[in-house]
């Protein structure tokens, strides 16, 4: 992935971070997912009192795709306060309309992690005949 359109998708992530709901913990995290159609479509994470309520910002962004007719995650990026590579269940979220994505998450001073999503969850759990499989 060339350095233009990570930038790209950084900044929406970051944008997008702005407008997340965090009044429990704080950490605020945007995301934004590159659809197989080009385009951009952005995530935040949203809390709840009930913490397992709570959604994701990767979660949330790949749903935003799927709702817009993006069918395929070509990539996603995350931004927040601190280095954030995806949790368990985005990770699985992700590889089952991405497998091929390309995630990055901010890591240090301007810096960046790139990752297939395969390979953040290589043994990640698909149903037998399924578009996952």
């Amino acid at each position: 992935m060339e350095k233009g359109e990570v930038a790209r998708l950084m900044a929406a992530a970051r944008a997008a971070r702005e407008r997340a709901y965090a009044p429990y913990s704080d950490f605020k995290v945007g995301a934004a997912a590159l659809g197989d159609d080009g385009r951009v479509y952005v995530g935040v994470n949203v809390e709840n009192a009930s913490y397992g309520l709570s959604l994701c910002a990767e979660r949330a962004a790949v749903a935003a795709a799927v709702a817009g007719g993006a069918r395929q995650i070509i990539a996603l990026a995350i931004a927040a306060d601190r280095p954030a590579p995806p949790c368990g269940a985005c990770r699985q979220v992700i590889a089952e309309l991405g497998p091929e994505a390309t995630v990055i998450w901010e890591e240090g001073a301007g810096g960046y992690v790139a990752k297939k999503a395969d390979e953040l969850l290589p043994e990640r759990f698909r149903l037998e005949g399924g578009r996952g499989s």
